[in-house]
């Protein structure tokens, strides 16, 4: 029998996106940014995490997705990387949810672009797919030429 994984859960444009748990520092509501002149296009700046500045990207701008709503304020989801803690901004934060390994699936081919290359694959869950991130690749920027 496959063990099971946790993953944080959290959505944009109506897909379902995971981070495994031991990755996430904290989840927080919206938090004030302050923006960051000639920084790449998918940071949207930098928040104040009781006194430790953390850069926040815009995951909607680093798959390739459509912006949000106007009036529609993201929310946080800090994770650890090898460069530190950085913040992730998505539409809405889920549930930490369990997984069975023997669910798990390859990216499904419908995705495309920069989406293909930042998801890992893909778990089952009840009539949904929960498209697992690849957190370093995510917040990895290319270098511009």
């Amino acid at each position: 029998m496959s063990s099971p994984s946790q993953f944080c859960t959290f959505t944009l444009a109506d897909l379902l996106f995971g981070i495994e748990v031991d990755r996430v520092q904290e989840v927080i509501r919206s938090l004030e940014l302050t923006s960051v002149p000639l920084a790449n296009e998918v940071v949207e700046g930098l928040i104040n995490l009781r006194g430790q500045i953390v850069t926040a990207f815009d995951l909607r701008r680093r798959l390739d997705l459509p912006p949000r709503e106007d009036g529609q304020r993201p929310m946080n989801i800090v994770v650890r990387t090898g460069d530190g803690e950085l913040s992730l901004l998505v539409d809405e934060i889920g549930d930490v949810v369990d997984v069975d390994e023997s669910t798990f699936e390859s990216a499904p081919e419908t995705l495309e672009g920069t989406a293909r290359e930042l998801i890992r694959g893909a778990y089952k869950l009840d009539g949904r797919l929960l498209l697992v991130l690849d957190t370093e690749r995510a917040v990895s920027l290319p270098v511009a030429v």
